[in-house]
């Protein structure tokens, strides 16, 4: 019998998600661990990228357009202030796996986690947090710890009531060094057609000459205006400037499925009997598409009709792109000898096929804390309507001619579950209890 609730958004389903937070956190939920696994167990990874090499940390910046040496070329890094290759800062999506033995849950908390409360409910990624502590170098591993953290009942102007889930992930590397965390919110929203949006942003129009000269101009002074091997020093750096602007565009699917062949599987859109693994183990990541074949929900990405389903006028993209595209901005800006400390953004506006990205930034602030030699920009996307899509802001150290070299920030924690459990108790202050 179909069940009423599909797609819907009820207090019995979202307490029922809510009971979930922390839970899988907690040592006392997991039953012993077999000591024959933990003498036999080997680090297993289990992303789209394993290890850190000049291919793969080139895949990934080439997936959006970058072809900075620090992030691609071995060779290049040896010479840096740095000593090695290391990686673009967003490619953290793409590494996935376990350091520890995985742990089995207590029967009745695995039950109490199993299966989508909120099953049919449409999910858009909605603010995202990215905090680093060192570097992903050539040759390193990343392993990650993840935790459903926080959950918020909101109101939604795309879908009515809404959930706002945020999910932690800390990652560390072979050495047992936190990386990064990152903290994802998405708004779970009732799905609806486009038909029913109140204001739908319109679909892109077709270019004039003048729009396409001016992206190309922008694409040609691009190189030249990358900061790379010359310093740039907090003392240097005057409140107000602006960042040389980049573009990325008009957005193609060609240049949605170049990111992906970069960005790899870290969204599951797996093929053929591996896809037909996945859809038996996580049924709720596909439906029927207008052949009655299943497929993956995230073809709103390049099926125009099931973007239409979800309440979007045309193809969309992912927000991590977005993400990916003002961190580029940054990088470009701060040079070799800079670290990318934070960058928090805001998805508020959808990023169409078909659409261009201004990537846009100013210098906000400049302050000397326990950390260093802070910069704190604000940066934004529009599009070539001048629309904002995607506001946020970063936080960069610099070298210091007073201060010296940038010495990396430590984490809070240097154990992820411990990270995690403090974004538990966090959250929930922010969200009142």
């Amino acid at each position: 019998m179909p069940d009423p609730t599909y797609g819907k958004i009820t207090d019995e389903r979202v307490d029922k998600l809510r009971s979930r937070i922390g839970l899988d956190l907690n040592p006392e939920n997991f039953l012993p661990l077999d000591p024959e696994v933990e003498r036999n167990w080997k680090p297993k990874s289990t992303g789209f990228i394993h290890e850190l090499s000049g291919d793969t940390g080139r895949h990934f910046v080439n997936g959006y357009g970058d072809d900075n040496p620090l992030y691609c070329d071995p060779d290049y890094g040896k010479t840096s202030r740095w000593g090695r290759m290391m990686a673009a800062p967003t490619i953290i999506w793409t590494f996935h796996g376990d350091l520890d033995p995985p742990r089995e849950l207590k029967p009745e908390i695995a039950a109490q986690l199993k299966g989508d409360p909120l099953r049919g409910v449409g999910e858009l990624q909605a603010d995202v947090t990215y905090e680093w502590y060192r570097p992903i170098f050539h040759g390193d591993r990343i392993y990650s710890k993840r935790a459903f953290t926080g959950l918020a009942d909101k109101t939604s102007s795309w879908g009515g009531r809404a959930v706002h889930v945020t999910r932690s992930t800390v990652g560390v590397n072979q050495d047992r060094q936190i990386t990064h965390l990152l903290r994802g919110m998405w708004i779970r929203g009732e799905r609806r057609p486009v038909s029913e949006v109140r204001d739908p942003q319109p679909k892109p129009e077709p270019y004039t000459e003048e729009q396409l000269a001016e992206i190309d101009a922008c694409y040609a002074s691009e190189v030249s205006t990358r900061r790379g091997a010359t310093p740039r020093y907090w003392e240097d750096v005057e409140v107000g400037e602006e960042l040389p602007r980049l573009v990325k565009g008009p957005i193609r699917i060609t240049d949605l499925i170049l990111f992906h062949a970069g960005f790899g599987q870290s969204f599951p859109t797996f093929a053929h009997r591996i896809a037909y693994e996945t859809r038996k183990s996580t049924p709720g990541l596909y439906t029927r598409n207008k052949l009655n074949v299943w497929d993956i929900v995230q073809r709103m990405h390049w099926e125009e009709d099931w973007a239409h389903q979800v309440g979007a006028a045309t193809i969309y993209d992912y927000g991590a792109i977005r993400e990916t595209f003002l961190a580029h901005l940054v990088t470009n800006w701060m040079g070799d000898d800079a670290f990318l400390r934070r960058l928090q953004v805001q998805h508020r506006k959808f990023n169409f096929a078909g659409d261009t990205n201004w990537l846009l930034g100013r210098v906000a602030k400049k302050v000397m804390t326990q950390e260093g030699a802070e910069v704190h920009l604000d940066v934004r996307i529009e599009n070539q309507r001048g629309l904002c899509l995607t506001p946020g802001n970063a936080v960069v150290l610099l070298p210091s001619r007073e201060r010296g070299p940038v010495k990396l920030p430590d984490p809070p924690a240097s154990d992820p579950d411990a990270m995690l459990r403090h974004e538990v108790e966090e959250l929930r202050r922010q969200n009142g209890g």
